[in-house]
């Protein structure tokens, strides 16, 4: 599934490619892929509507319309992409949006996981308000992790994973910043001390911003706006190295499965 740093990385060529465009027509190809309405009331509702501007919270992708927001989440193997009239189509196409220059912005999915839907402005700050703190911003303090993490008993990773808790890290990015801070996934999230909460913060921080760099991490569907890979994969140092030597000590990486998902760990480097 994207995580932050690849839907920010979707979101920042967004940004550069889609406000004053106009959407002239909109085709719905797989109707379940729509949330909230049905797929003629979805289609009807952003014809003519302008793009203002493109944010992203959490995971979702944010169209600001000159009336209301269009929300994507792209599920787990989704593509927003921008298509000139003369590029080939997608291959799963979803949803299509015309647009009034002629380019296309196309909504591909093969395991169609993901949703678009519309909101009102006062319902997408409704919605808004269940979603945890956005790592990358000056609200994430070591002191507000600290907080957060001694009132919960689950496993540090799966804790890191929640969204009401902190926003746009999956389990790549969880377990590479494990790693970096020297905490073992497995542990309780109340059992992290004060200087622990720190080093797992600056640690978040970091990998999200170097893997934003990168253009995200790229190892099957993972696409950006212009259908480019992302490049930051030669760079994970545990996630999906099972039984390669770690690259701090050389003891083997190590596979568990926490919550259905596989966390990878170094058993020496990590306390």
């Amino acid at each position: 599934m994207p995580e932050l740093p690849e839907v920010e990385t979707i979101v920042r060529d967004l940004a550069r490619l889609l406000p004053g465009a106009v959407i002239r027509e909109v085709e719905v190809v797989h109707p379940d892929l729509v949330e909230g309405e049905d797929a003629r009331a979805f289609a009807e509702g952003l014809r003519g509507a302008e793009v203002r501007r493109v944010t992203r919270r959490a995971k979702n992708i944010l169209l600001h319309l000159d009336d209301g927001l269009l929300v994507v989440n792209l599920g787990m193997t989704g593509r927003l992409l921008v298509r000139a009239p003369d590029d080939p189509p997608p291959t799963h196409l979803g949803v299509r949006l015309r647009l009034g220059d002629g380019r296309e912005l196309d909504y591909h999915d093969v395991r169609r996981f993901g949703r678009l839907q519309r909101f009102t402005a006062a319902a997408w700050e409704a919605r808004e308000r269940e979603l945890g703190v956005e790592p990358l911003s000056d609200e994430f303090t070591a002191e507000h992790l600290h907080r957060m993490a001694g009132a919960s008993r689950v496993a540090v990773k799966s804790w890191l994973m929640d969204q009401r808790r902190v926003v746009g890290v999956g389990n790549i990015y969880a377990s590479e910043a494990l790693f970096r801070a020297g905490v073992d996934p497995r542990r309780p999230a109340h059992s992290l001390t004060v200087q622990e909460a720190s080093r797992l913060r600056d640690a978040v921080r970091n990998v999200l911003q170097e893997a934003i760099g990168f253009r995200g991490t790229t190892f099957l569907d993972y696409r950006d706006a212009s259908g480019e890979k992302g490049g930051f994969a030669a760079r994970l140092r545990v996630y999906d190295r099972a039984g390669l030597p770690c690259t701090a000590c050389a003891a083997p990486v190590e596979r568990i499965v926490q919550g259905g998902r596989s966390t990878f760990f170094c058993p020496v480097c990590q306390r």
